[in-house]
């Protein structure tokens, strides 16, 4: 493949990864973009695609670590205390983190394929992109509380867990849609995304187990430069695009945000009916 269309994905999977407007409605984009002006070089078989996007979500889970180092560090020593009966903040924010992500893993394995075969389309992109983005706005408008991770309950963790099966649509963002449920639940919205942020963490593990089972059941296992260009670049645009969104979350809202989201929507269902 090209470097040029490597760098584009890796972009791609790297600004809008842990930003609340979509990766995987941006990835989807991306290849009927590249099909659509006919770029026969990159008409790669299924196994070189997967390769190049396991590729690029472990750039992105490693930009994500090392933003988090800190919570991990924390969860790391808290989970290893609970081994002599200490119940700490860390093992606290590590059991959030399981009980917030099983209701995606449940729903996941069951109907990976149906979300892979039927919601893989332009106009749900569209309409997903819209509606979920006008639910950020109200739900960033509408809080009044201001609650830190550190008060966060188990069954608002799974809340917001429960959110999280929704970015199985493309274009609904799973950044965006925890960050949705946590400004419901009245948490900061930088605490809405640090939340969000470490929920990736084992979301983009788990997606990418099962994309490398389906690779190696394939045969091909082969990961070459442009597998290594793509993770190092997606890592070095995701870190970037971490620590922007939150200094931009520490003194503003998220309607920049809402506002890119329904521009992209009302140009994908233009162009999906006809407009170009």
């Amino acid at each position: 493949m090209p470097l040029l269309h490597i760098v584009i994905l890796a972009v791609v999977q790297g600004i809008t990864e842990f930003l609340p407007i979509s990766s995987s409605g941006h990835l989807v984009l991306a290849w009927e973009a590249f099909d659509a002006v006919g770029m026969t070089a990159i008409q790669q078989a299924k196994n070189d695609r997967l390769t190049l996007d396991i590729a690029v979500h472990v750039g992105t889970l490693a930009a994500v670590c090392a933003y988090a180092w800190r919570d991990l560090g924390q969860m790391a020593g808290g989970v290893g205390r609970l081994a002599v009966g200490r119940w700490t903040p860390g093992a606290r924010l590590a059991a959030l983190l399981v009980v917030g992500s099983l209701p995606l893993v449940m729903v996941g394995v069951l109907f990976k394929e149906a979300v892979t075969s039927h919601l893989r389309d332009i106009e749900v992109v569209a309409w997903a992109t819209i509606g979920f983005g006008v639910v950020l706005y109200i739900a960033d408008r509408s809080t009044l509380t201001l609650r830190r991770v550190e008060h966060m309950t188990f069954a608002a963790g799974f809340v917001i867990g429960l959110a999280q099966i929704l970015a199985l649509i493309p274009g609904t963002s799973r950044s965006g849609i925890t960050m949705t449920a946590g400004r419901f639940l009245g948490f900061e919205r930088v605490e809405a995304a640090r939340f969000s942020l470490l929920l990736a963490i084992p979301a983009i593990i788990g997606a990418g187990s099962l994309a490398g089972y389906d690779l190696y059941q394939s045969g091909n296992v082969t990961l070459g430069h442009e597998a290594m260009v793509g993770a190092a670049l997606a890592f070095v645009v995701a870190l970037v695009s971490i620590m922007l969104m939150i200094g931009w979350l520490r003194r503003a809202s998220f309607t920049p945000f809402v506002v890119y989201r329904i521009l992209l929507g009302m140009a994908l269902l233009w162009w999906v009916h006809g407009g170009a």
